[in-house]
């Protein structure tokens, strides 16, 4: 039995050195190479591996945030499809607490930089899963490997989950030539024209490496940042005044240098309402 398998990494030598570990495998066939979570849940539902090496600590949509993805898609979809849930090993250089935390929820880990040993070792708990049918669901309830990943997620929901996801929720920003690592706080709003997207913070701004709204979404919190009109979305604990415009619309003046107006569509009033009780 040959294993479908996927490497997501944003480091080009981390992604090099895994798949040279991997020739030695036999029945592992590297099926593609991805360089960020929002590529990797594409490439999950395309390939629909037996298994995915991804890597934890990526800027914007991380390990974990890949896996919350993958499983909300994965559920969407399983009274259509017959797709079951790859094995997941993680590639990271973590702390104790997220290595007992995989330890736990049966989820293998590799720690960079990456050993032949352990990297058969992981292959090996792999196979074993496999051959013992972990990935296929039993009648009317979850697979193995679905409620382990809920059990991680869940566990990573708590205090110190909680303190990852503030360290790491940060958005790359190109100015100029410098490739920036900004914390999403300190976005003001992005904004989409001809297909590129300005991110604006306090003290600069620049342009994100997304090519629409969407995926420019998929990595900020969701529960902050808010698509107030089709070309804008804005963090709404940076809007300094609302508006009242014309015909019962509004525009957002936001807390930038230049205070810049946005507008709010129509089909988003109501939530603007609901937002701020107007």
């Amino acid at each position: 039995m040959t294993i479908s398998a996927l490497i997501i990494d944003d480091e080009q030598m981390a992604r090099d050195e895994l798949a040279y570990l991997l020739e030695a495998a036999r029945d592992v066939d590297v099926v593609a190479q991805g360089t960020n979570g929002i590529e990797a849940v594409e490439l999950i539902e395309t390939h629909r591996p037996d298994l995915v090496f991804l890597d934890v600590q990526m800027p914007g949509l991380d390990g974990f945030a890949v896996i919350q993805r993958v499983m909300e898609r994965h559920r969407k979809q399983k009274n259509g499809s017959a797709w079951s849930l790859p094995q997941f090993v993680f590639a990271t250089a973590y702390d104790q607490y997220a290595v007992r935390a995989f330890d736990v929820n049966a989820v293998d880990y590799l720690l960079k930089p990456f050993d032949r040993v352990r990297v058969d070792k992981a292959l090996e708990r792999v196979r074993g899963r496999i051959t013992s049918g972990a990935t296929t669901a039993s009648a009317g309830g979850e697979s193995p490997i679905e409620s382990q990943l809920d059990a991680l997620l869940n566990l990573l929901k708590g205090p110190q989950g909680s303190a990852r996801a503030a360290q790491r929720a940060k958005l790359i920003v190109q100015a100029g030539s410098r490739l920036l690592l900004v914390d999403q706080a300190d976005i003001c709003f992005a904004e989409i024209e001809e297909g590129v997207i300005r991110v604006v913070t306090q003290q600069f701004e620049g342009q994100s490496k997304c090519r629409t709204i969407e995926e420019l979404l998929d990595q900020l919190d969701p529960a902050v940042f808010w698509r107030a009109h089709r070309s804008f979305v804005v963090n709404i604990n940076q809007i300094r005044e609302v508006v009242p415009w014309f015909k019962s619309t509004y525009q957002l003046r936001m807390n930038d240098k230049k205070q810049t107006e946005i507008p709010v569509s129509r089909g988003q009033t109501k939530r603007l309402r609901e937002l701020f009780n107007l």
